[in-house]
């Protein structure tokens, strides 16, 4: 009942065109038939609770049932997110300023949020030189800017008042082994973590972004690249890729080799993102983008929705085998969080 219930929801939710333009692109690109594939698409809605992006990003063509089954689905995240995080305190992590007002312990960089304080503010850019302008909401890195105060010719206060840009941040500067591997953005590790309802704290697993093309931002859905790390040893194993399925064991713009990459201060970042995962006890599933600095890591924001679709890309997937499975021993097994979250 719970999968059907699930799928009439997916169905309802569904954009039918872009699901018959993936079902397109899968057969141009697999030479499986359509009707095949539209039903295979439907087993894995109901089975698995996947949608037809999971399909086409997991590539669950290739999957076996049993491989199938350790695919952390958006079905299935679902599920974690609903069972440890209380939608009613998600404010704190969408509102930027609000995050930074919470987490201001953790943040390590000086800040300022645009209220009718331009006095504040000016004071603000005389001891900052270059500044980083956010959204009080936004995600993927949506109109970011960075700007060098000098260069800008105009009121700047007013304008970032009128583009919205109300949080204003130092710049941050990340350690010299992270400006090898990319210069151009703040290159940040994604810790998920969960404190569980027994008071432990877990990190569930770790995974490198990596900015590309010249772009200010390391987001995957934003022109960037990811990859896993280990989560014991801090090393990066496998090579990144980017969301057309490049694949990179080198940067193309810096030569510095991904494969074999040992993240400063692992060990540390680990520490700072099971504190803060303390803060806010009704949001307890979180994923912590942090900055490796040389004064140490730094929390660049927090996702009260942790994601899935980066973390088992089929480039990282070994035996073709999901995170599921790790997913589950630190957050507990889907089967049984379902019953509770119905």
């Amino acid at each position: 009942m719970f999968k059907l219930k699930y799928l009439i929801g997916r169905i309802k939710n569904m954009n039918i065109k872009n699901m018959f333009s993936t079902i397109s692109d899968i057969h141009n690109k697999t030479g499986k038939s359509k009707i095949f594939l539209f039903i295979d698409m439907i087993i894995c809605a109901i089975k698995y609770q996947s949608g037809y992006v999971d399909y086409l990003l997991f590539e669950m063509w290739n999957l076996n049932s049993d491989e199938r089954k350790t695919v952390l689905t958006r079905g299935k995240n679902n599920i974690f997110v609903k069972y440890y995080n209380n939608k009613e305190y998600n404010h704190i992590f969408l509102n930027k300023s609000e995050f930074n007002e919470r987490f201001k312990d953790y943040l390590n960089r000086d800040y300022i949020i645009l209220n009718d304080n331009k006095k504040e503010f000016n004071k603000f850019i005389k001891k900052h030189k270059i500044i980083f302008c956010k959204p009080i909401n936004g995600t993927h890195g949506d109109n970011m800017q960075k700007i060098v105060v000098s260069e800008f010719d105009g009121d700047l206060y007013d304008y970032l008042v009128s583009k919205n840009l109300k949080l204003i941040e130092e710049v941050v500067t990340q350690c010299k082994e992270m400006n090898e591997l990319y210069p151009h953005a703040i290159n940040t590790v994604r810790l998920i973590t969960v404190n569980r309802y027994d008071g432990v704290v877990k990190l569930v697993a770790a995974y490198q972004r990596i900015g590309n093309h010249g772009y200010i931002v390391d987001n995957y859905n934003g022109g960037g690249m990811v990859v896993p790390i280990n989560e014991k040893t801090g090393v990066i194993e496998y090579p990144a890729v980017d969301k057309l399925k490049n694949v990179y064991h080198k940067h193309p713009m810096t030569d510095t080799s991904i494969v074999g990459f040992k993240i400063p201060m692992y060990k540390d970042a680990v520490s700072l993102a099971k504190k803060a995962a303390k803060v806010v006890k009704e949001v307890r599933y979180v994923g912590w983008d942090i900055a490796i600095t040389d004064k140490g890591p730094t929390i660049i924001e927090g996702n009260e929705y942790p994601g899935h679709d980066i973390y088992q890309l089929p480039a990282h997937r070994t035996n073709n085998i999901g995170v599921l499975p790790k997913f589950e021993e630190s957050l507990g097994k889907i089967k049984d969080l379902s019953k509770k979250v119905k």
